[in-house]
């Protein structure tokens, strides 16, 4: 690396720089022979300061560079899955209402919401909706409450009402198509507050009763059954998709960033 800055440099310039790398060399030199003399008795002990220094700036800094369990690549919401495999504790309430509120309303459900307004509008699911920005607002509008409305009913009413978790548990071993059979087989089985296995109720029914609410604020010539089953359809074929992915990323954290 050197050698091909030097090879450039005017004489003149490289002898300067030696010299000034001989003078830092010195300075580092002379600086750690003095730090090496016994500092007078009412003087603090730096080498203490320097040590609590760099405790306390490398503790912030790797609590900044640690990726989050509560995103997927820092986009996807992933406040609902579990990667714990300590006994199972159920949920309170509040505990299921908490993870709906954070589901929906994280900066990066706004951002996902965006994503699928504008899939939507390209697609011309809604065509009275119309098009450019009020379009788009309309879109962005409806893809928003969808989202919020699915994971209130999935992760909070019915649960709350039906005593099951909404979280995934992931499985964690066991080879590819393995793991991947039980991540889609979650979409249809969850655990209830009891530990036990149960029907997954709150994830089904939930996601048919948001994709029937979501009639009320589309516009009424676009509304019919066959739309309410597609959009109840797309919904649980996404959110078996999110469990695959829920499923593998702690794999990926470790393979891509070693946490």
């Amino acid at each position: 690396m050197y050698r091909r800055i030097y090879c450039w440099m005017h004489p003149r310039k490289f002898l300067a720089l030696c010299c000034l790398q001989i003078a830092l060399s010195l300075g580092v030199i002379g600086g750690s022979a003095l730090s090496q003399q016994g500092p007078p008795p009412d003087a603090p002990q730096p080498q203490n300061q320097a040590q609590q220094a760099t405790q306390s700036n490398s503790e912030p800094s790797s609590e900044r560079n640690k990726i989050s369990k509560n995103h997927i690549f820092w986009v996807i919401p992933n406040y609902r899955a579990d990667e714990s495999q300590a006994e199972f504790k159920p949920l309170t309430r509040g505990a299921k209402f908490k993870v709906a509120v954070d589901d929906s309303f994280d900066p990066s459900a706004f951002l996902v919401a965006g994503v699928f307004a504008g899939i939507s509008m390209a697609q011309k699911q809604y065509p009275h909706f119309g098009h450019g920005a009020e379009g788009f607002g309309k879109y962005y509008g409806g893809a928003f409450a969808d989202q919020a409305i699915g994971n209130f009913m999935t992760e909070a009413l019915f649960p709350v009402t039906l005593h099951q978790d909404p979280r995934y548990f992931t499985k964690g071993r066991g080879g590819f198509w393995k793991r991947t059979g039980y991540a889609i087989s979650r979409e249809a089985v969850t655990r209830g507050d009891n530990g036990h296995n149960q029907f997954n109720t709150s994830e089904l029914a939930g996601n048919a009763v948001a994709a029937g609410i979501s009639n009320l604020y589309y516009p009424s010539q676009d509304r019919s059954f066959s739309n309410t089953a597609n959009k109840w359809g797309q919904q649980i074929g996404l959110d078996t998709l999110f469990n695959v992915m829920k499923e593998f990323w702690p794999d990926t954290r470790r393979k891509l960033f070693g946490q």
